[in-house]
């Protein structure tokens, strides 16, 4: 019996039909181990590639004294508590300096249903942020007036709230929804901003007067507490911002700011360039995602084990078929290959349903990091994993065939075809 390649296949695909329910729970253990040590280093790769290269914009924040980190965080991503306010007039001085080219103010603290309101100035809608290099685009109304109440509306804020133009709502003091106290004024939705699969898009903007002007709001500019007027114009001494959104004219720009503003100064801290802010913080929970990779280890080992013990364990009630074959002239090495051939074509289909868990693990912390953030990961976007890990699992799916396949090439034809065996 000689081994030709249709013998063989058939040999196999007879095998895995006979013994139909350890070879599923077998694959889908593999698949498992597949999709999951995919997902751990694509995701991360792509997490820290979409928090710390994204486009936002901006170079750096200018904000009150404290953690940098924080000051990123609640400025650019719009996650932390803001760290402060810093006068307005570091804001006018920032702004005139020649290695600025462009400088925005924030103003936050209040929010509506859960999500944070911004004030600004519009100038803020021309900074480049989308992927596709242009600025803050409008998908229906217009860019807010600076003296009006009115808002201009994230993508995701619309969508899940339901707001329309000629809406209109009214902000609440503080962050969380729950604990919030509503303000007497109301505000006017006349812009909705087109997707810009970043942190905007979780945000609603107002003009940054409307934030100073707001019934319950205090400015302490001057240290003093002032209440705005109406109808009276604020001395820019009682003005304050939360940041300062920074565009540099060049990199030495941001390098005599940062020596200036966090080496010599003690009233506001400057995150420069962003970036790197970021990337310290990946640095410091990196601890996480080596946890994740060895869990992932350990179920590629878990799902060789299970190849294993699947073809080992239909070993005894095959002696006798292997017996019968070696009769007819089958030579042991054909029976190894075959053993091998299965345990490779379990895993192999075991990599395959890896994809779809790979796919649906992804698009699970797409939707998740999203929806807490802002900032899309690409699901479909290529990593080493993604032909290193399939190439693994079917080298050690082939290897864990090797111990069946030794037991096969022993099979005694005399033993096993006698009538008591």
């Amino acid at each position: 019996m000689t081994a030709r390649a249709p013998g063989l296949l058939l040999l196999v695909r007879r095998s895995l039909r006979q013994h139909l329910l350890s070879t599923i729970v077998t694959a889908v253990s593999v698949a498992l181990a597949t999709g999951l040590t995919m997902a751990v280093f694509a995701i991360r790769d792509q997490a820290y590639v979409a928090f710390t290269g994204g486009r936002t914009g901006f170079d750096a924040v200018l904000g009150a004294r404290g953690s940098q980190l924080q000051l990123v965080l609640n400025a650019v991503f719009h996650l932390e508590t803001s760290p402060g306010n810093v006068p307005w007039s570091l804001y006018e001085a920032i702004k005139a300096d020649p290695g600025v080219a462009l400088a925005i103010p924030y103003a936050v603290g209040d929010s509506y249903e859960g999500y944070r309101i911004v004030g600004t100035t519009p100038e803020r809608f021309s900074a480049v942020e989308s992927p596709t290099g242009r600025g803050l685009v409008m998908e229906a109304g217009r860019v807010f007036t600076p003296e009006a109440d009115e808002a201009v509306v994230g993508s995701v804020v619309a969508r899940r709230l339901g707001l329309r133009v000629g809406d209109e709502f009214a902000p609440a003091h503080g962050l969380v929804a729950e604990a919030s106290a509503p303000h007497d004024d109301h505000y006017r939705v006349v812009g909705i901003m087109a997707p810009t699969n970043s942190p905007s898009d979780r945000v609603i903007w107002i003009p940054i007067e409307g934030v100073f002007r707001m019934s319950g709001h205090v400015l302490r500019g001057t240290g003093r507490p002032y209440r705005a007027v109406e109808g009276e114009p604020i001395p820019d001494e009682h003005r304050e911002v939360s940041a300062v959104m920074l565009r540099l004219a060049d990199p030495q720009a941001g390098f005599f700011l940062s020596q200036r503003i966090n080496g010599q100064g003690k009233v506001a801290t400057l995150a420069w360039p962003i970036g790197r802010v970021v990337a310290e913080l990946f640095d410091r929970i990196g601890w996480i995602t080596q946890v994740l990779a060895l869990v992932a280890y350990l179920v590629v080992a878990v799902a060789a084990g299970s190849v294993l013990a699947s073809i080992y364990n239909t070993m005894n009630e095959r002696r006798r078929e292997f017996a019968i074959l070696r009769a007819l002239g089958a030579r042991r090495a054909v029976l190894s290959l075959v053993i091998v051939l299965e345990a490779a074509a379990i895993t192999a289909l075991g990599v395959i349903g890896g994809g779809v868990v790979y796919l649906g693990i992804l698009a699970v912390a797409r939707a998740v990091i999203r929806a807490q953030t802002g900032v899309v990961l690409d699901v479909l976007a290529w990593h080493p994993a993604l032909w290193m890990t399939p190439a693994a699992l079917l080298a050690l799916g082939a290897l864990a065939g090797l111990v069946p396949a030794w037991k096969a090439y022993r099979t005694d034809v005399a033993d096993h075809l006698s009538p008591t065996s």
